[in-house]
C-alpha cells in the first residue's frame, strides 16, 4: 500500500511538475503570436512610406520634365511668349457688362465702338469731367462727342497688359482724373474685352493713334495728354513718336511704371522662374522679338518732343523700379527733349503703391498741375 501510495504521489508530483512546463510552453506560444504581428505592424509603414516616397519622386519627375520642357516649347512656339506678354485672354474683372460703365460706378461715361481697320472694332469708353456729371445723364453718344470741344483738357488712357477698360484700378483712376476735371478717353486694344481682331504691338500703336485723331477732331484747342500704365507705356511712346514725325505731338506725355523695352522688362520680371535657366535669351526673349514685340521706349524718347513726367512706386513688383529710373535718365539727356519739361516722381515703398494703386496719392493733383 505504502509503495502504491508512493507511486501514486510521485506520479501526481510528475504531473504537477509536468503541468507548469506545458504552461510555459503554451506561454511561450502566445507570446511569440504578438512578437510576429508586431513585425507585420511595423512592414506596413515601411512598405506606406516607400510607396509614398516613389510616388513623390515621380511627380518631381514630371515637374522636372515639364519645367525643361517648356523652354523648348516656347522657342517652337513664338505665339505662346506673345500671349503671355499680351496676356489679353485675362477678362478680369470677369462677368461685367462693357457696354454698360455704369454698372461700375460710371454714371457719367458713355461706350462707343470705333473701327480703326477693316475687320477691327475696338470699344471706347469716354467719362467727361465731374462738373458735366448732371448734364451727362441719360444724354447719347452725339452729346459726349460733342462735349469734348467743352473747355476742358483730354486725357487718352492706355492701360496694361490682362483684364479690360474696366478692370477695378483703371475705373478708380477715371474717377479721380474725372474729379480733377479731365475729360478720359481709354479703349480696349484689338483682342482685348470686347474689341475685336488679333493683339499685335502693330495693331496696338494703330488702334491708340485712331482713337487720338478721332479725339483731336472734337476737342478743338484743349490740350490733349496721353497716359499710358505698365505694357501701355510701350504703346503710349510708340504713338507719341509717330505723332511728333507727323509733326502733331500732344501735349504731354504721362507715363506711369514704365519700363525701357521688352526684353529688359522681361528680363528683370520678379515672376520670371526661368531667369536663371541657361540660354535664358535664346529660348524666351528672342521668341518676343520673333513675334514683332520690341515696345522700345528707351529708343522711342530719343525722338519724342513733347513734356515728359514718369510716375514709379519704388515697391513696383511688376515693372522695377530700376527700369523707370533708367528709362528718365536716357529721356532727360536726349536732345528731344531739350525745350521740353522731364520730370521723374517716386512714390516710397512705405506708400504700398506697387504697380496700380499710384491714384491713390493724395499728391496726385498737385503732380498733375
Amino acid at each position: 500500500m505504502r509503495k502504491r501510495n508512493e507511486s501514486v504521489t510521485v506520479e501526481h508530483e510528475r504531473a504537477a511538475a509536468a503541468a507548469p512546463l506545458d504552461k510555459g510552453c503554451s506561454l511561450r506560444h502566445s507570446l511569440r503570436l504578438p512578437a510576429a504581428s508586431a513585425d507585420t505592424a511595423m512592414k506596413r509603414p515601411l512598405g506606406r512610406r516607400a510607396g509614398l516616397w516613389f510616388r513623390l519622386r515621380k511627380l518631381m519627375f514630371w515637374l522636372l520634365a515639364v519645367y525643361v520642357a517648356i523652354p523648348f516649347l516656347v522657342k517652337l512656339c513664338p505665339a505662346i511668349q506673345a500671349k503671355l506678354v499680351f496676356l489679353n485672354f485675362v477678362r478680369v474683372p470677369y462677368f461685367i457688362d462693357l457696354k454698360r460703365p455704369q454698372d461700375q460706378g460710371l454714371n457719367h461715361t458713355c461706350n462707343y465702338y470705333l473701327q480703326p481697320e477693316e475687320d477691327v472694332t475696338i470699344g471706347v469708353w469716354h467719362t467727361v469731367p465731374a462738373a458735366l456729371w448732371k448734364s451727362a445723364r441719360g444724354k447719347d453718344q452725339l452729346w459726349f462727342e460733342d462735349a469734348l470741344g467743352s473747355s476742358h483738357p483730354v486725357i487718352l488712357y492706355l492701360h496694361g497688359n490682362a483684364g479690360t477698360r474696366g478692370g477695378d484700378h483703371r475705373v478708380e483712376l477715371y474717377k479721380v482724373l474725372s474729379s480733377l476735371g479731365y475729360h478720359v478717353v481709354t479703349f480696349d486694344y484689338r483682342g482685348w474685352g470686347d474689341s475685336v481682331g488679333s493683339p499685335s504691338e502693330r495693331g496696338m500703336t494703330y488702334d491708340a493713334l485712331h482713337v487720338f485723331d478721332w479725339i483731336k477732331a472734337r476737342s478743338g484747342d484743349n490740350p490733349v495728354y496721353i497716359w499710358g500704365h505698365s505694357l501701355g507705356t510701350g504703346v503710349a511712346t510708340n504713338l507719341v513718336r509717330r505723332l511728333c514725325e507727323r509733326e502733331t505731338p500732344p501735349d504731354a506725355l504721362i507715363l506711369e511704371s514704365p519700363f525701357t523695352n521688352i526684353r529688359e522688362e522681361a528680363r528683370s520680371h520678379p515672376f520670371s522662374i526661368y531667369r536663371y535657366f541657361p540660354g535664358f535669351d535664346w529660348f524666351f526673349l528672342d521668341p518676343i522679338t520673333t513675334s514683332g514685340i520690341k515696345f522700345a521706349n528707351d529708343e522711342n524718347v530719343r525722338y519724342i518732343s513733347c513734356s515728359l513726367l514718369i510716375l514709379h512706386a519704388e515697391d513696383d513688383p511688376v515693372v522695377p523700379f530700376h527700369l523707370g529710373k533708367k528709362l528718365y535718365n536716357i529721356a532727360v539727356t536726349s536732345r528731344s527733349f531739350r525745350d521740353y519739361k522731364v520730370q521723374f516722381v517716386p512714390f516710397h515703398t512705405d506708400l504700398g503703391y506697387r504697380h496700380k494703386y499710384i491714384y491713390r496719392s493724395p499728391e496726385l493733383p498737385r503732380i498733375l498741375r
